[in-house]
């Protein structure tokens, strides 16, 4: 039996009086690509970042390798394995590539090995191309991989994703989801929160599907390519 990475369980988020998720349940097990869908403003953000403590829940429980990690500060949840890639990237613009990936430079307890510039590297090597100009001089695709791979020098073995794809091109989408599958190949549990329906399908083997705060939908990709009402219902504009 697969175990269990990632479980969420009831969980209530707010932002002061306004009450954004509504008692919402998930499983990620290791090594899977689990993708959050739903339509902007439905909550899956602020999921990912109740899992990160950037927004912890009010009530409700978040258990990371079975340890419970609701309330944790970020950098106790980021030590134990947990690499949160936002949506803003965040990268820093006035440093290098290389500088940028060596202050997201952690060991995280109980890996061997890990990431090193070198393997991001390989694994990225337009940014190795261009490993000496600064965050600013990168196009959105280039940054989007530089926060990702800034993300991996952290060792984490479960990477939550917030909408990677926004704003890239198609075939920069493309080159994305190739890069989760590869991820997904080291040992990485990924979830993804997205909007891009192709991508998604492309990469998870499970969805949920968010809408309200409220998880309406969860099943395999097979179900969903199965059902079209379930995509024109959730997740048509």
């Amino acid at each position: 039996m697969i175990p269990l990475e990632l479980e969420l369980e009831n969980i209530h988020i707010a932002y002061g009086p306004s009450h954004i998720i509504f008692g919402i349940s998930a499983v990620l097990k290791e090594g899977e690509v689990v993708c959050l869908l739903g339509r902007n403003g439905v909550g899956k953000t602020t999921t990912l970042r109740g899992i990160m403590g950037l927004n912890p829940p009010i009530s409700g429980s978040i258990k990371f390798k079975g340890e419970e990690i609701a309330g944790k500060p970020p950098f106790l949840i980021s030590r134990a394995g947990v690499g949160y890639v936002p949506e803003e990237r965040r990268i820093f613009q006035d440093l290098n590539v290389s500088e940028n990936l060596k202050i997201g430079q952690m060991k995280v307890r109980g890996t061997v090995g890990g990431w090193s510039l070198e393997k991001v590297y390989d694994l990225f090597p337009s940014l190795k191309e261009r490993s000496h100009h600064r965050g600013m001089e990168l196009s959105g695709g280039e940054q989007q991989m530089l926060a990702i791979a800034r993300s991996l020098m952290g060792n984490p073995q479960l990477l939550l994703l917030d909408e990677p794809s926004q704003g890239l091109a198609p075939i920069l989408q493309k080159k994305l989801g190739n890069l989760i599958k590869n991820l997904q190949q080291e040992g990485i549990t990924i979830f993804l929160a997205e909007q891009s329906l192709r991508l998604a399908l492309e990469v998870s083997s499970r969805v949920y599907i968010l809408e309200k705060g409220t998880i309406k939908f969860e099943g395999t990709v097979d179900e969903i390519n199965a059902d079209e009402s379930i995509k024109s219902k959730y997740l048509a504009v």
